[in-house]
Order: structure tokens, then sequence, then C-alpha cells
């Protein structure tokens, strides 16, 4: 297959830009315009060529798309243009930029300047700063040729990136991002736009009934400070926490905010309506999602999942930057699933792996015994319930299970009796007089688990030292020093700065690391949490190699696959892909895994 390296120069201006817009609000808006393009054909000189969109077009139709791998930085918006403007469709992606991502976190910087001369590759230019607000007629000759030189620059500096990053990744991660770019490029999910118009006209009117139950205008319920008014006028003491931001106080006025859940069940009917009021005026995400996706479907016809390879620190999918849809977040049961749909002729089918964090939580930490519970069918929940509540297996009730799920998910990472106490309060309304019991009874159960921790704790000491050890159930990480910890996939989970420090308040002894905004703490039991979920993204990476081998994979939120497949073989696509995804790796020997799927029109179907 033949390597091409590709960068297209395109008007925009303070206005019409990709920091205003979503990629697929720019391409097809009405001043989208291809200045010029730079192609690179393997390590061959790279060419710039300019002109009208059909001799661009033109110049694009030489080459035989289905034998070129295309290699772009930012490969998402380059991938886009070919396929929405020029209707050209590679047979496989390359993204400079999500390898970048993967290998070095925050610690570089993701634009091509910053990898540029982190790699001493040469300077990236500034010409483009020059074209703002230009079309291809408003350039002089010399001008244009200027920044064509800059566009083959650009090029010749993402194929020698390419050059550097290219050995930190194996097959699988290659084609995982080949998915990821091909999900947002070459969209094949559709919407139902009556569904969605009936949705958003009950929305709105929604809204407008929120109003009208109280007195006070819009403007008071969207402010902050106006609404703190509002309750203070009505004897409401204002709800406050702590920013996790700026570590200030400041209202608690977010809807899963414990302060504000209280409102809604004041006991002052007015301060309900208002908590209300503010909830519905301030919800627009429903009403925002909707009309965006009737806007997209409108332009495009078809619905494009545009993700964010390694978008975490585990490997894990995030929402695409700058997007403005997120498709890791669309709540059960929201009408916005419904409204995803198949094309004509096809079924959506979905699967999710069961309890998957609990599972390799399990064998990572050496729990082998309930592990073999687990392959033998069994119920883990049930089983720590009847230990807690000290009754037979069999006669654990629905409320004493619930208790035992909890205990089960939360207590593996290292969650103390309040937190736990929280969790069922959450999930339950019910309070948790012994939690305290229940911590200890776990760790005394699982003490795989306990030393799990500690063993976390050895690697975090490890990475700060810049040193080496492994660690976990048959030594599945390794740490290499600063690098971080090296999952089976060959990726690295990084922790950046990881340094010690001492609470001042407190006294207290610990790690820190750099996020993109400050530092955050780092103990055992949330590296066993960061583990649990990049090891779980392994096991799901490889499933999906295999499955997309025969059905395109179109969406992946957390442990779940989603896939197009002919209606008359949907059966068959749903067992297939159970079977692909419940397949054990090799290096993960005895983890039971399971999956429960569905198949139907709509993506709330499955």
């Amino acid at each position: 297959m033949q390597l091409m390296t590709l960068d297209i120069e395109s008007f925009y201006s303070k206005t019409y830009s990709l920091s205003k817009l979503t990629t697929e609000e720019y391409i097809n808006g009405d001043e989208f315009e291809v200045i010029g393009v730079s192609i690179k054909l393997g390590d061959a000189p790279t060419t710039w060529h300019t002109g009208s969109r059909l001799q661009i077009t033109n110049i694009l139709n030489r080459y035989n798309w289905n034998d070129i791998t295309l290699v772009a930085h930012n490969c998402f918006f380059d991938a886009s243009i070919l396929s929405l403007y020029f209707g050209i469709f590679p047979a496989r992606y390359m993204d400079t930029l999500s390898m970048a991502r993967a290998v070095h976190g925050i610690s570089v910087g993701g634009s091509l300047a910053k990898l540029a001369e982190h790699y001493e590759l040469g300077v990236k230019g500034t010409e483009v700063v020059d074209a703002m607000g230009k079309y291809r007629k408003d350039f002089t000759k010399e001008e244009l040729a200027r920044y064509g030189e800059y566009c083959i620059n650009d090029t010749e500096l993402t194929y020698k990136l390419l050059q550097k990053l290219t050995p930190h990744f194996n097959s699988t991660e290659l084609s995982l991002i080949d998915m990821t770019i091909r999900m947002g490029a070459d969209a094949k999910l559709e919407v139902d736009m009556l569904l969605l118009q009936a949705h958003l006209d009950y929305v709105l009117d929604e809204k407008e009934r929120l109003l009208s139950t109280v007195a006070a205008d819009k403007s008071e319920l969207m402010s902050n400070p106006k609404f703190a008014k509002l309750l203070e006028d009505h004897g409401v003491e204002v709800p406050m926490k702590v920013s996790p931001t700026t570590g200030e106080n400041t209202y608690a006025f977010a809807k899963t905010d414990d302060g504000f859940k209280a409102l809604l069940e004041h006991s002052n009917p007015t301060v309900q309506a208002l908590a209300l009021a503010r909830l519905g005026v301030k919800s627009t995400l429903e009403e925002t999602r909707t009309i965006r996706f009737m806007n997209i479907a409108n332009r495009m016809g078809s619905l494009p999942i545009p993700l964010k390879y390694y978008g975490a620190a585990t490997g894990r999918w995030a929402a695409g930057s700058g997007q403005k849809v997120n498709f890791q977040n669309l709540p059960r049961g929201s009408i916005l699933k419904e409204a995803i749909v198949a094309p004509q002729g096809q079924v959506i089918v979905g699967a999710d792996l069961s309890n998957i964090e609990l599972r390799v939580g399990m064998w990572v930490a050496g729990e082998m015994s309930a592990l073999k519970l687990l392959g033998e069918g069994g119920d883990l929940y049930k089983d720590f319930a009847s230990k807690v509540f000290d009754v037979p297996y069999d006669e654990v009730t629905k409320d004493q299970r619930f208790i035992g799920k909890t205990s089960q998910l939360s207590l593996i990472f290292g969650v103390g009796a309040a937190k736990l106490r929280a969790a069922v309060k959450a999930g339950s309304g019910k309070d948790l007089p012994n939690a305290q019991e229940i911590v200890d009874l776990y760790r005394s159960t699982y003490t795989g688990v306990t030393g799990l921790w500690s063993k976390c704790g050895d690697a975090i000491k490890a990475m700060a030292l810049n040193s080496n050890f492994t660690f976990g159930n048959n030594d599945i990480f390794a740490v290499e020093g600063t690098k971080g910890i090296k999952f089976p996939s060959g990726m690295y989970m990084q922790y950046p700065e990881l340094a010690h420090e001492v609470n001042k308040e407190t006294g207290e002894r610990g790690y820190k690391y750099k996020l993109r905004n400050g530092y955050d703490r780092l103990y055992g039991g949330k590296l066993t949490n960061n583990l649990v979920q990049g090891t779980a993204r392994c096991i799901m990476s490889e499933a999906m190699v295999r499955v997309n081998k025969r059905y395109p994979i179109v969406l992946t939120i957390h442990d779940a696959l989603y896939i197009l497949a002919p209606e008359d073989e949907a059966q068959e696509a749903l067992d297939f892909l159970i079977e692909e995804m419940t397949k054990t790796p090799l290096w993960m020997a005895g983890l039971p895994l399971d999956a429960e799927g569905k198949y139907g029109k709509s993506l709330a179907e499955c």
C-alpha cells in the first residue's frame, strides 16, 4: 500500500475557523474553500497544488485511493475534507496527532510546531497567520507561492514526525487510529429527523412551562449570583462547595451537587419551582444537542462520530476536541439515542462487556477464587452480600445485593466507609450505618486486592525515582521509570512531573502529578482504578480489530461496541460480536469474560 502524507490549506477568518466551528460545520459552511494541498508519496519530494475546486479534484483523482494510506497531522480534519468536499475515502488513515497524544500525553504538546521542536525536525512556518481572511483570489502570485512552501514544509515535518512515532506502535494500535478517524470522516449512521423535531418541540415547551411557574425571568435563573439572590429572598441558605479547580468556595448549583438536589426537595414549593426552572433553563444540553444533530443531518444526511484516540491517560476514547457532540455520555433512555438510526437495510448491533472492571481488577489482584465463581456463572455481588448480611447465597435479597454490588464496584479501588455510605445513599436512598464494618470485611476477604494497592504504591515510588518495577498478576505491568507504566498493548500510562509531596496543613505524605490545569494526587487505590480501566481498554482494543475485519465499527462507548450489519444477518452479527468480545487474551489466562447485546434500527435498542 502506498503512503501519502498530505496537508490541506483552507480559508479561515476570525469568525470562520475551527476555534468557532466544528470540523463538519466548517467544511460544510458557505465560506469554505480549499486554497491548496501538498502531497508527498512515500519518501518522494512534496508537491504543492492550488486551483479551483474542480482543478484540485482532478489532481486528487489521479491517485488510486483504494491503495493509499493517508498520513496527516490531525488527520480527522484532512480526512473530513477529502470525504465531505471531494468524496474521497483512502484505504487507511494514520494520524501523527493521535500518535503523539499516546506517546507524549501532555508533556510535549500536540501541535506540529511543538512536536517538530521536540524532535528537532525543523521549524514550522508562520505564513498561515498572514493568510487569515484571504480566499485564493486574494493572494498575489508571490504570496501563494510562499503559502505553498509553508504547506510543503508542514507535510515534510509530518512525514519526519511519523518516522519518530511509528516505532512506538504495533499493528493493533495503528488499526485503532484508522478506525477512530474513519468513524468521524466516513459517517455511516443516520438520524430520525421527525423524532428529533418532535423532541425539540417538547423540550422548548417544557422550558417555557417551567419559566411560567416562577416569578423570575431567564436572566435571574441563568446567572449564579442572581439565582443566589433569589434564594436568599426566599429565606434559603445558598448551597456552597469547594471548587475542584480553584480550591475556593463557589455556588453548588450544578444539578449533581448535593446542595442543589436539596433545593429540588425543599419544603417550600416555591423554592422547588425555582430550582426546577433553573434546571430547565440551564440544562440546555438536550436542546443544543438536538438542534446540533438536526443541523448535521440537514447538511450531511448522516451523523459523523468524532472521537479522540487515546483521549484519556488510560488509553480510552474521549469526545473529539471542539466537535460539540459527545457520544460517550448520551444518557440511557435518551431520545437522542433513539434518533440515531441505521441506514436502510441495516441494523445497529451493540454489545457491552459485563462488569469488566471488576473482573479485570480481580484478575490483576490474583483473586482467582472470585474469578472461578464468575466463570461458573456465579454472582460476585450476591456472594459478598451473603457475607455482609450473614445469609445463605440463595437468600440474598435485591436490596442486599445492591449493597454487595456497590461494595464490589467501589471498594476494589480503596474507597473508605464515608464514600461507600454516600454511594449506597445515592443509589438507594438508604443509609448504611455499618459501612466501616463492610469495608473491613472486604479488605480481610480480598487480601489480593489490598496487596495490589500496596504494589501500586511501590509502582508510584518507582516512577518518581525513575526506576523499573514489575507488578500485578503474572507481572502484567512494567514501570519503566518516568516513561510510565507499560500495558500489555505496549502503550504507556503516564504521570507527568510525578513527585513526592507533603501536605502543609496535615503533614500527610504522598505523590502528585501534572494535569493540563494544575495537579492531582496519585495513590494506590487511584492507580489501581487507572490500571483496571487501561487493561479493560486493551481487551476491548484487540476485540475491535477482530470485529472490524468483518463489520464496520461505528461507535465505541467505554466498554461497549456498536457495528452495522445487514438486517437479514442481525442475529449472526450479534453472536459474532459477543464471541469476539469475550475471547480471553493470551496474556490474561484465567479471566472469564462475559458480554450481552442487542440489535435494532436505533442506538437506543442496543
